[in-house]
């Protein structure tokens, strides 16, 4: 005789995996970079309850006395970010790697954070070398110059910046493009310390060869609102790619000759002047010029012809304009793209007076 067996719904509930509470890091290592000695410096970790259910951190233990960590101590809900915050009071000279388990009902076993740099004997007053003030922030430079890229390259260029108040900020890059990214080390600067913000260029994202122009913002903390004082100029050339050209395409390859690639300008009080430079294609087949741009404003071009048949000269005409020069940060030029192998860039620097 069979009986039936009847299993209550509870313990069949019980018999079904449950989704557990998910705590996800972006950055589970942060390096703060260089601080001075006794100088607190802080390691901000971005961090994000990725489920469905209340998270709850119930403690977090840092390897040493040196640290402090400030987190949430409620409960935090569903998809929630959130941030930990991580100190160390450096009080030993040299390098440090500090750690501390974050302690959760996410999981059984802690998860991991660390923060990285070194402790400075002295301050040092870099001020002098930094010669952009953005208001408390001074940086080497304020403008970005990718030059020579190919497409499926990766660029990567520094800015330095100086703390030269009394507060500390958490500097940051706004209004990126999508081919620029950028992080800051450290994402805590103190007063009289210096840091570094890597700004790196993915040229796939690029669309058009030739130059590409944008202007990004230094701000001093997140949610900063944009100042035009705080502009930083981004330009990039991608260049078309000539790899795999046999030597006899070389050989029956476009030449672009100049006359001068180089052009000073005396204004001798005038309003503007003007120059002309010719173009000749002294190659085997007809040369294009497929970009015809400029840095900077304070100029005006024209060009004859864009392609050249073998033999084929044009003039290429350019007017500067010297109140307009004035204005401008970086050295004004006119840039070609070409088919020509050799000189697919050729780059036109004007210094006028």
């Amino acid at each position: 005789m069979k009986r039936n067996i009847i299993i209550p719904t509870l313990l069949l509930l019980a018999a079904l995996p449950v989704s557990a509470q998910k705590l996800v890091i972006s950055k589970s290592t942060v390096n703060v970079g260089r601080t001075a000695y006794q100088q607190p410096v802080t390691a901000v970790f971005e961090c994000r309850n990725k489920s469905h259910r209340k998270l709850k951190i119930e403690a977090i233990k840092p390897d040493c006395h040196c640290t402090k960590v400030d987190y949430p101590k409620n409960g935090i809900g569903a998809n929630e970010r959130f941030q930990i915050r991580m100190t160390y009071d450096a009080r030993q000279l040299g390098h440090f790697d500090k750690q501390a388990a974050v302690v959760s009902n996410a999981s059984s076993k802690p998860v991991y954070i660390c923060m990285k740099g070194v402790v400075l004997t002295e301050v040092v007053d870099f001020s002098k070398t930094y010669p952009v003030e953005m208001g408390d922030l001074l940086l080497d430079k304020a403008d970005l110059e990718f030059d020579d890229i190919n497409k499926g390259d990766t660029q990567v260029q520094e800015i330095h910046l100086y703390n030269n108040g009394v507060k500390a900020y958490e500097p940051n890059l706004m209004h990126l493009p999508s081919y620029l990214s950028a992080t800051v080390t450290p994402q805590r600067l103190f007063p009289r310390q210096a840091g570094v913000i890597k700004v790196t260029l993915n040229s796939s994202e690029l669309r058009d060869y030739g130059l590409t122009q944008n202007t990004i913002y230094l701000a001093g903390n997140p949610g900063d609102k944009v100042s035009p004082d705080h502009e930083i100029s981004v330009s990039a050339i991608l260049l078309p790619s000539f790899l795999g050209i046999t030597d006899a395409q070389r050989q029956y390859a476009p030449k672009l000759q100049l006359s001068k690639e180089k052009v000073d300008i005396q204004f001798d009080g005038k309003k503007k002047k003007s120059d002309i430079i010719e173009l000749a294609n002294v190659g085997r087949s007809e040369l294009e010029i497929s970009s015809l741009q400029l840095f900077t404003g304070g100029l005006t071009v024209s060009l004859g012809k864009k392609r050249l048949s073998p033999g084929e000269r044009t003039k290429l005409k350019f007017t500067a304009v010297r109140d307009e020069l004035k204005k401008v940060r970086t050295r004004p030029r006119i840039l070609m793209i070409t088919n020509d192998p050799s000189k697919p860039k050729v780059t036109i620097t004007i210094n006028a007076k």
